[in-house]
């Protein structure tokens, strides 16, 4: 059956003629015009009035729900926000139609928008017209022939059930029991998904009599996808009991998927490891998930392993302060020494992101004595995201410990680094040089690492001496220009004297990336005079990267100075005996205007 628009009064108003185009569009056989006719829907609506929305429109489109997923799911997501253009909350009800028949096709992103739309009108719904209407809405989804209305069905009890009397409670409760028991693996597992949700709007009593059992039942269903979001559906459930009826009704089935047969159930254990913790509260923490979690952390999946690595830290925090050290020394920190040494650099890298977290939690003495040496192995680890994990959290450590400390057992290590013999080692600490630049602060730095700096300038391999650079540029905008005035400028300038000209290039780099954060006055006092010297260098190369660097420094000199030393210099160099070093002269005057 297709529904035909009356569009009479059109003939009447010519302000309705574009209404008529779009509506055309809704028929037409191309996808993208009806998804651009969808998308304009609200339009539609408004021009048509209220009481045409609801007599015409409505009734038209859900007639049409049978169109491309793209044109669906852009109606799906236009109808929850329709309430106003339909006469507001009184005639809300009349979008169920078509938001209905959206939660029954096949594909799920068209279904889980349109339970998206439900769910928003649902509190728009009157309590009458909610029972009169959305809950039976509920009912024949839930009870659909198809798998498809049932787990859209799911989503629905925990917006309406606070606000629907006693007797409809319990229809919609055996509703959603029947879904948790329903022979189709999907709809169970949709139950499970929304079985957190409902457990928060249904009477304390009910909790424990109903939901719970169902909690338990999916929590040992056949299906690992199933069991893993009944693992979701304990941190709600838990939270919303004390802790005696935590003990005894939720930990049981928690101690059991916390060893499930299934790697990917245990990974959703380990993943929503804190959130339990906080919801079970600190006595049946040290009891029940203490050892849990040493088990996970000792898992023979790598995955459920860095699930859990990634937990260690806030997991170690949130422990009560009695028992805090106590537990990290004696059961936690014997499973990091072992993840330290993990086969798995995923692991390893969880772990190095998150432990040094640990010594602040743990003091001075206990991160000097079982946490340094850890640190050290991980800042000399084969994996680079390892090392830098470790690297840009320092600044915890060097709080704790204090400069000294760290400068004695860690910066000998980065130092080593820096020195490797493979160039991709030393171009990862390089890196990692201003990171460390802010944490260690400028003095430090000066008397440590500088010299360090200075000596990859020279290193020789060009994608050493480019990231050096760069690093220096970085290392000017953190410590700024009277650090760079005193310590960069002077050695940067004496490359230029070099023997090698490679050096004497890479002084060229560095100027060109220096100029920014040093500004005009610094650029034009200290770099020009240097630059035009270069300008008469012997090796042509040299010469033709004097004609790109003025090009590129011209933005930051005055005027009188591009006037009276770089324009000579490069009328000069568009003379040259060399053909490239004429072609960038001769693009250097073009391209910075002089």
């Amino acid at each position: 059956m297709t529904y035909k628009f009356n569009m009479a009064t059109s003939d009447a108003d010519d302000s309705l003629y574009p209404i008529a185009v779009l509506i055309d569009e809704l028929r037409n056989e191309d996808v993208q015009l009806r998804l651009n006719s969808i998308k304009k829907l609200g339009t539609i609506a408004l021009a048509l009035g209220v009481e045409r929305t609801r007599t015409e429109l409505i009734p038209f489109l859900t007639d049409t729900i049978y169109d491309e997923d793209e044109v669906l799911l852009a109606l799906a997501e236009q109808l929850g926000s329709f309430t106003p253009l339909v006469g507001g909350p009184e005639h809300v009800h009349c979008l169920l139609p078509p938001l209905e028949s959206l939660a029954t096709v096949e594909e799920t992103v068209v279904r889980d928008k349109a339970v998206d739309s439900l769910r928003i009108i649902a509190d728009q719904h009157s309590q009458s017209d909610l029972e009169n209407y959305f809950v039976p809405l509920v009912k024949r989804l839930a009870g659909g022939d198809w798998f498809t209305s049932r787990t859209s069905a799911c989503g629905l009890f925990s917006v309406c059930y606070k606000r629907v009397s006693t007797n409809v409670k319990a229809e919609l409760r055996q509703n959603f029991r029947s879904l948790c028991a329903d022979d189709t693996p999907m709809v169970r597992r949709a139950a499970a998904g929304k079985l957190g949700e409902f457990a928060k709007v249904v009477e304390s009593d009910y909790l424990k009599s109903d939901l719970i059992q169902l909690f338990n039942m999916l929590a040992q269903d056949e299906q690992d996808s199933v069991r893993l979001l009944a693992v979701e559906a304990s941190v709600s459930i838990a939270s919303l009991l004390p802790s005696e009826d935590t003990e005894q009704l939720v930990m049981p089935t928690l101690r059991q998927a916390a060893e499930d047969k299934s790697w990917r159930v245990r990974y959703m254990v380990a993943d929503k490891f804190t959130e339990l913790q906080s919801a079970v509260g600190p006595e049946i923490t040290k009891n029940d998930l203490v050892p849990a979690f040493q088990s996970l952390l000792k898992d023979c999946e790598a995955e459920v392993r860095a699930a859990s690595a990634h937990k260690v830290k806030d997991f170690c925090q949130a422990l009560s302060p009695d028992v805090r050290e106590q537990i990290i020394m004696n059961n936690m920190l014997p499973c990091v020494k072992d993840l330290v040494a993990d086969a798995n650099q995923h692991v390893k890298s969880a772990l190095a992101s998150v432990i040094m977290g640990l010594s602040p939690i743990l003091g001075k003495e206990n991160t000097i004595e079982h946490l340094l040496p850890l640190f050290l192995t991980q800042l000399k680890d084969e994996c680079p995201e390892v090392r830098l994990n470790i690297i840009s959290n320092l600044d915890c450590v060097n709080e704790v410990i204090g400069i000294k400390q760290l400068s004695q057992s860690l910066l000998p290590a980065i130092v080593e680094l820096a020195e490797d013999t493979k160039w991709r080692v030393r171009l990862a600490i390089i890196e990692y040089m201003p990171l460390l630049a802010g944490q260690l602060g400028v003095e430090f730095f000066d008397e440590k690492l500088n010299s360090l700096c200075m000596t990859w300038l020279v290193d020789h391999v060009y994608a050493i001496r480019e990231a050096a650079t760069l690093n220096l540029k970085k290392l000017v905008e953190k410590f700024g220009k009277d650090w760079a005035q005193q310590t960069v400028i002077p050695k940067v300038l004496q490359m230029s004297r070099d023997q090698n000209y490679l050096h004497r290039m890479t002084c060229l780099f560095c100027i060109n990336l220096l100029a920014e954060p040093l500004g005009q006055d610094l650029t034009t006092r200290l770099m020009l005079p240097t630059i035009i010297t270069m300008g008469s260098d012997p090796v042509a190369n040299v010469r033709f990267n004097v004609a790109k660097t003025l090009q590129k420094l011209a933005p930051h000199l005055d005027q009188s100075s591009i006037q009276t030393q770089v324009k000579p210099l490069l009328e000069k160099l568009k003379a040259d005996g060399d053909m490239d070093v004429q072609y960038y002269a001769l693009e250097a005057l073009e391209g910075a205007a002089v």
